[in-house]
């Protein structure tokens, strides 16, 4: 692919995004960017929020990881599908009750402003790590894929991809991305069924040979009974469930869209659809993780392994499409890539943006004429942060969706205990511990984690969202505020 083919392409996709961003930002209020006028249709929101939910780190990741993992991701899959159901049922009816912006601000009407305060802090280091190695993973195959090949730097990657997203979305924030975002939902479903039907063809299988194929593979298991592996069914099933939990209905970036939508009833049908249709495309993923290695085995492609497991599992699709699939393989995986990251990373910049602005700015108070200000000040900010974080992670190797989920277990967890004892229980903290306690929560669970590993060779893999979620627990229940306080 030249030079001129390549920027032609980016130029026809940032064109429909534009154009999109133009029809979405007529009749702003000061909320528009962060309510979307509370008009959105729930079925729009759902097909959209599969591009959100996938990523190119779901692109990359899942089919890559099959080569040491096997299927066992599957056993994930079926968590988030339970997961979803608790946020339908539990936390869509409260955000909907209490008509938040920012759904951290349920932890101020349950507890107080500095558990407010500590829940939206631990959302905005998570958040911005989260996206940011979403984002490093786009930017390296972009890099990888074309601009190494131009002499580009990759720091002019990012900075360029940070700007994109900014102009389509600086206006009208998440009411632009509901619409966006079904656009590039549609061309990641497409691509995902060129790339299945691409390999097919190369390996000269009819469909269902394919199929049959596929489930000889010694690849093909999905669940895996050994106790102390981190792939462990009851670890993988458990975090799913609680990742999925923390990862949509904890989520400032998730629910913010489904907040978009007018009623309870249709954001509860939104959260059903999306979950359903993100598990089925996943489940697309790791077939295409079989065929890919089948693929590679059979053309002698040489994969780079140590110690028994390779080492390079995100390169394996790229290197495939692009040199083994043809000129149509090659334009389909850069617009995924493109859609992926514009997807995933428009609605986090959004979120880290709202997060802020409620939740330390107290938006709601500023004056109008300050809000628009504000507003493109923190926006700015949020992209700062995110291009140095993707610098400083430049080099790390490996899956990136199991850095993504291990650091959103020691982030996520103490928001996860404090959600459940609100929800559940009728206690009262005393504040002023709150902060510490997550800090201390987080810092044991990784302590043990290690320890179990270094000691045993037990890993809790996922599971460390679970220990960490119930250590905030335990611990806030023991500086709990008494009745005789």
């Amino acid at each position: 692919m030249t030079a001129i083919q390549l920027l032609l392409i980016i130029l026809a996709y940032f064109s429909l995004l534009m154009t999109i961003s133009f029809f979405t930002s007529r009749n702003n209020r000061d909320t528009t960017y962060f309510d979307g006028n509370r008009s959105s249709p729930w079925p729009l929101v759902a097909f959209g929020m599969i591009g959100s939910g996938i990523s190119a780190v779901s692109l990359v990741s899942i089919p890559g990881d099959v080569g040491n993992n096997n299927l066992y991701f599957f056993q994930f899959i079926l968590g988030t599908l339970a997961g979803s159901v608790f946020i339908t049922f539990v936390l869509i009816p409260v955000y909907f009750r209490l008509k938040v912006v920012s759904i951290y601000s349920y932890l101020e009407q349950r507890f107080g402003r500095t558990t407010y305060k500590t829940g939206s802090m631990f959302f905005l280091v998570s958040q911005s790590f989260g996206a940011a190695l979403r984002l490093l993973l786009s930017i390296k195959i972009l890099q990888y894929a074309f601009f190494d090949s131009l002499h580009v730097p990759y720091w002019l990657t990012i900075a360029v991809v940070l700007g994109l997203i900014w102009l389509y979305t600086h206006r009208s924030g998440i009411r632009t991305i509901v619409w966006t975002d079904v656009l590039q939902s549609a061309f990641l479903i497409t691509v995902i069924v060129i790339s299945i039907l691409s390999i097919r063809r190369a390996l000269g299988l009819s469909f269902t040979g394919m199929i049959e194929t596929v489930c000889r593979d010694p690849h093909t298991k999905l669940f895996d009974w050994a106790p102390g592996s981190g792939t462990n069914f009851f670890k993988q099933f458990i975090s799913g469930f609680l990742i999925w939990v923390a990862l949509v209905g904890l989520d400032q970036s998730m629910m913010q869209k489904t907040l978009t939508v007018e009623k309870a009833d249709g954001a509860r049908k939104n959260v059903l659809s999306f979950t359903f249709l993100i598990a089925v495309a996943q489940t697309l993923f790791l077939g295409l993780g079989v065929l890919m290695y089948l693929f590679a085995a059979r053309k002698g492609i040489p994969l780079a392994a140590r110690d028994g497991r390779i080492q390079h599992t995100d390169d394996l699709y790229p290197l495939l499409t692009l040199h083994y699939f043809g000129a149509t393989g090659a334009v389909a995986f850069l617009i995924a890539v493109i859609a992926s990251t514009f997807a995933s990373i428009d609605a986090c910049i959004t979120a880290l943006t709202t997060a802020f602005s409620y939740d330390f700015l107290h938006f709601e108070s500023i004056p109008h004429e300050r809000k628009r200000r504000v507003r493109y000040q923190v926006l700015l900010g949020v992209n700062v942060v995110m291009f140095l974080i993707v610098l400083a992670f430049w080099n790390s190797d490996g899956a990136i969706i199991n850095t993504i989920f291990r650091i959103a277990g020691y982030t996520y967890g103490p928001l996860l205990g404090l959600y459940l004892l609100g929800l559940f229980s009728r206690i009262r903290l005393r504040e002023k511990r709150v902060p510490a306690v997550c800090v201390a929560a987080a810092l044991l669970t990784y302590g043990i984690h290690e320890l179990l590993w270094r000691a045993l060779h037990f890993d809790i893999g996922f599971l460390n969202i679970f220990m960490n979620a119930l250590f905030t627990i335990v611990l806030l229940l023991l500086f709990r505020e008494r009745p005789n306080d």
